[in-house]
């Protein structure tokens, strides 16, 4: 890729009432600071709901930390989709060894899905993209992007059982007739285009300006409205995809595509898993919403920006995708998260001569998403493994302690190494780190991964 680009997952946790407390969130990230140490835990307050001891830095690069009673893993700053999809599996493979090392997999589960069935909560995956600060994000430009967000959940959605009465911005309940299954799980909880804020009123796009970096030379585009992905194929094409789109608007060669309400066509397509995937655009024609695609696709291949290892798989992917969608869907299971998730379903009501108004459902769709093995629809699915899908440049290193090599978070890995050799006071952030007495060390360039580079300076900032 030629931005940086992570996740942030947050998860959902099954567990007996007659637990009490500690809440399993707490213990199993404890286990993970205090008895397995793999990072550092945060020494000072980072906000009024992140107090001390909340969560902490990992040795790979991530973050893990509670949030709203959530565990919430981050991956690292990543620089390959590779990497990004194999930090991503790092948090699932990191809950459920903790549960098992605590012996408490045998009544407990963390699930990596986006929805609480019985409460209508939703909890979601967040995507971070690194922007340079002068990329022309005009309102031609804004349309178009908000167009590839509202139909891409037809190659990145992990489908959901049910449905959630959600209101439209003006106030008027949408949703009138029962749908069995759906293609996103957060479909019916965006409710805006762009919004600041990330708890009430989602939008597909965040507009909290928070870089994380240099703020004179970048941006961090923040958006809520991606599912939590399984299947390592449709976690990549979701992440390398929307990189490409950002390539051409930072090219300003996006095409010009508006959508009429792109959080409505959103809505409408994850409501129609069989289609047909129609959208209405600005100009109140309609069109198939697959033929969207296929244009952003031909702009991401028609030279305008040069396409490095991940962008041509990408484009591979994207092509491959869009074909079976249209003359055979079945070849994505095992790819594309709700379809395998559909099929799986159908399978199981066709075998026990139910419908999809059972609610026997809603606990399968659960089990898509569990993190343990024995319980997961998906183990044992072949070719799954994220080994078997043809990443570039997928590394051969420790996952669970060693970062990317090359973004910032090599840096602050060694740093993190360093004040728990020498038993140093620390304050940690993405961007800053406070070392003992009053040495700083700046990462506000994220491409910075070499200590000789660094900026690092005692007392106050020279700048």
């Amino acid at each position: 890729m030629k931005r940086l680009a992570g996740l942030e997952t947050e998860y959902g946790c099954l567990a007996p009432e007659s637990f009490g407390l500690p809440a399993v969130p707490t213990r199993v990230r404890d286990y993970i600071f205090k008895k397995k140490k793999l990072g550092l835990i945060d020494l000072h307050d980072r906000d009024y709901d992140e107090p001390a001891g909340n969560g902490g830095f990992l040795f790979n690069g991530g973050r893990l930390y509670l949030d709203m009673g959530h565990v919430e893993y981050c991956t690292p700053e990543c620089l390959s989709l590779a990497d990004v999809v194999a930090y991503d599996q790092v948090g699932e493979v990191l809950l459920q060894q903790s549960l098992q090392e605590l012996h408490l997999a045998s009544e407990v589960s963390f699930l990596k899905n986006n929805i609480d069935h019985y409460t209508s909560a939703t909890f979601g995956c967040h995507e971070n993209y690194l922007l340079h600060r002068d990329a022309p994000l005009n309102k031609r430009n804004i349309d178009t992007l908000l167009t590839f967000l509202a139909v891409r959940i037809l190659l990145v959605g992990a489908g959901r059982v049910g449905m959630t009465l959600a209101p439209r911005r003006y106030g008027k309940m949408e949703n009138s007739e029962f749908v069995p299954y759906q293609i996103s799980q957060r479909a019916d909880f965006i409710q805006t285009d762009i919004y600041e804020w990330v708890q009430f009123n989602r939008a597909l796009i965040n507009a909290r300006d928070e870089p994380l970096a240099d703020y004179r030379r970048f941006r961090r585009l923040h958006l809520l409205l991606g599912d939590s992905n399984l299947l390592p194929f449709c976690n990549a094409l979701k992440v390398g995809t929307t990189a490409l789109m950002l390539d051409l608007l930072e090219a300003d060669a996006l095409p010009e595509i508006a959508l009429h309400e792109p959080v409505c066509s959103m809505r409408k397509l994850s409501h129609m898993p069989n289609g047909p995937w129609k959208v209405e655009l600005a100009n109140r024609h309609e069109r198939s919403a697959l033929d969207v695609l296929e244009e952003f696709l031909a702009a991401a291949t028609s030279g305008k920006i040069d396409l490095d290892a991940d962008g041509k798989w990408t484009v591979e992917a994207w092509r491959f995708s869009l074909d079976k969608l249209r003359n055979d869907p079945h070849a994505l299971i095992g790819k594309i998260d709700w379809i395998t998730k559909q099929y799986l379903l159908e399978s199981f009501i066709k075998a026990e001569g139910i419908t999809w108004r059972d609610t026997w459902l809603e606990s399968l769709d659960l089990e898509y998403h569990q993190l343990n093995p024995a319980k997961s629809l998906l183990a044992g699915l072949p070719g799954t493994a994220l080994n078997q899908q043809g990443l570039p440049g997928l590394a051969k290193r420790d996952f669970f302690l060693q970062p990317p090599p090359n973004t910032r978070a090599n840096l602050r890995s060694e740093a993190m190494r360093t004040i728990l050799h020498k038993k140093l006071s620390y304050v940690i952030d993405w961007d800053l780190i406070y070392i003992g007495e009053g040495k700083q060390i700046h990462l506000d360039d994220p491409f910075v991964h070499d200590i000789r580079t660094l900026h690092t300076f005692r007392g106050n900032d020279p700048r």
